[in-house]
């Protein structure tokens, strides 16, 4: 009798050649993902391709291997030119993918070379002279090098891009398109994106020659066996927030949790607070050089820490092993960064847990993501200090039995046993308890209750006259007309906001610094950890340019934006004067 297994193909079916087959026996793939088995025939054929699938389905070995095999390997290799070159969102997916093609490749001598923003120029040079087989490359760096001429795409066969739909969330659309318009005729191209915007699909159909279309949907699994989350959320005030998470990670208990956030600012704010609460905490943005990033993904990897609190920028492309928690400390405003974020628990039949604090304004966001997902999260209500007492003397109940079960107690027995002459045996055990329950948490005598709100009513109410005021306020925000006198620049418009209250920046450098609103969005967003899309107007001047923000993030921006260098160089960032 047969099985489901019986009828999955090998890597060796789907065309793979011996030495990668030998290469991923090696890593311990024992059999090809969904998409794997979808895509690896028609690029190994050489064929052009649209994947849709989202992260974490194996999708990197789907577009690296076709590429690898594809290599002609042994030759002479040209200064500054490559054979493939794989375009991805972020600083870290771009180091993860390098990783990945250098561990399928190693054996066949193939050199790979990750291009991104914050490494050194010149180090990026003296390797790409040598000439590469591939690049891994961000948007903006690649462009700059192809600017440069230390990029020469001649003999470039194989052009793939990876998680497009964030490369355009956060940007990069300008930057993708005079790319790709810069590649020889007769390549192949593969695109993956875990969704089918029509800004996707138009890139699509520009630059895929009769693409073979693939969508893996999330695969369905026997009870047990697949990735398991359990979703909650809490409604709280915003000026609860951090001693509600506080009180939930005490509560929960994880061994190892990613907690998101929107702004770098609220990142470290937040990681002083849990490390205050007795958490080993790390920080991880946009902010942080190299160094300290691999420090901390190696600390968290090898569990010397147990929380990283993270932006989604930053976050970009990790995969962490046995992750228990994901904590949404806002609300995705993109039901789909929702997803992508919870699918990084819950993997390989074990239990993960989803946790989301949202406030009052935030209960439809909610509603949003489960309507996309077809999942219910469940409205929670935050632990009260009686919880987490219970709680806390549980934990202390475990540690105990532990200790009784491994034994080795005797030199422990004489102080005992002096107590139980002169006091009851469970009073003794009582005070122990009580001592060891006190130190864990020392510090933390003085919780206080957090209110309690009530989930918001289901049926949505007629808006009010201040909603109506808002609304008609968004259709018409400052900015979209051009301050009197400026010159009309380049505008950049983006779909409505959730962010009523915008403030506009004024930004020391413009159009004859070759500036675009792709270079001022991607800066914002990697630099301040702010969304993309709740960036508002851009009008670029000629030595100027403003840009419409949340005025909740407005100063973070400016601040950030005074670290960094746009265009190479340090500019003027302040509000708009007018």
């Amino acid at each position: 009798m047969s099985t489901a297994t019986d009828t999955i193909p090998t890597f060796e079916q789907l065309g793979l050649g011996p030495a990668l087959v030998e290469a991923l026996s090696a890593l311990g793939y024992e059999e090809p993902t969904p998409i794997q088995r979808a895509a690896l025939p028609p690029l190994l054929a050489g064929k052009d391709l649209l994947g849709i699938a989202a992260t974490g389905t194996g999708k990197t070995a789907a577009f690296s291997l076709p590429l690898l095999q594809r290599l002609t390997l042994g030759g002479k290799r040209e200064p500054f030119s490559t054979s493939a070159l794989v375009l991805v969102p972020t600083r870290e997916l771009a180091m993860q993918v390098a990783e990945a093609i250098h561990r399928y490749g190693q054996k066949l001598g193939v050199s790979v070379l990750p291009l991104y923003g914050g490494q050194p120029i010149g180090q990026q040079l003296r390797v790409l002279k040598r000439g590469v087989d591939v690049v891994v490359a961000t948007p903006g760096r690649a462009l700059d090098h192809l600017q440069r001429q230390s990029l020469l795409l001649d003999s470039l066969h194989t052009v793939v891009l990876d998680e497009a739909d964030e490369m355009l969330d956060m940007g990069f659309a300008e930057d993708l398109e005079a790319i790709l318009e810069a590649t020889p005729e007769g390549h192949q191209t593969a695109l993956f994106s875990a969704t089918l915007p029509p800004r996707i699909a138009s890139i699509a159909e520009r630059h895929l020659h009769q693409p073979v279309h693939v969508r893996i949907a999330k695969e369905k699994v026997a009870p047990g066996t697949g990735p398991r989350v359990r979703q909650t959320a809490y409604i709280v005030p915003r000026a609860f927030k951090a001693a509600t998470l506080g009180r939930v990670l005490d509560v929960e208990a994880p061994t190892a949790a990613i907690v998101f956030c929107r702004t770098r600012t609220e990142v470290d704010e937040l990681t002083v607070s849990l490390n205050g609460r007795g958490w080993r905490a790390q920080a991880l943005h946009g902010g942080m050089d190299q160094t300290q990033r691999d420090r901390v993904l190696k600390q968290f990897k090898t569990h010397a820490v147990e929380l990283l609190i993270a932006t989604d920028v930053a976050a970009r492309g990790l995969d962490i092993e046995k992750l228990s928690h994901v904590v949404n400390y806002d609300v995705p405003n993109a039901p789909e960064a929702y997803v992508h974020r919870i699918g990084r628990t819950g993997r390989a039949g074990r239990e993960g847990v989803a946790i989301t604090l949202a406030e009052p304004r935030e209960h439809r966001l909610l509603r949003n993501i489960e309507k996309l997902t077809g999942q219910r999260i469940e409205v929670a209500t935050v632990p009260t200090v009686a919880d987490l007492r219970a709680r806390r003397l549980e934990l202390v109940r475990a540690s105990l039995r532990e200790a009784l079960v491994a034994g080795e107690l005797d030199s422990y027995r004489p102080v005992v046993e002096s107590l139980a002459s002169e006091f009851d045996l469970v009073d003794v055990a009582t005070a122990a308890v009580k001592l060891l329950h006190d130190a864990q948490v020392e510090g933390q005598e003085h919780e206080e209750e957090i209110p309690m709100m009530p989930p918001p009513s289901e049926k949505p109410a007629r808006p009010g006259k201040n909603a109506r005021m808002a609304e008609r306020a968004e259709r018409f925000r400052p900015g979209e007309r051009p301050a009197p006198g400026a010159q009309k620049g380049p505008k950049r418009r983006t779909g409505p906001s959730q962010d009523f209250d915008m403030a506009r920046i004024f930004i020391g450098v413009g159009r004859q610094a070759g500036v675009r609103p792709a270079d001022l969005v991607g800066a914002i967003a990697g630099e301040a950890g702010v969304e993309g899309r709740r960036i508002g107007a851009i009008d670029i001047g000629d030595n100027y340019s403003l840009v419409e923000v949340p005025e909740s993030l407005a100063d973070q921006i400016i601040s950030a934006l005074k670290q960094a260098t746009l265009r190479g160089k340090k500019v003027q960032v302040r509000r708009d004067r007018g």
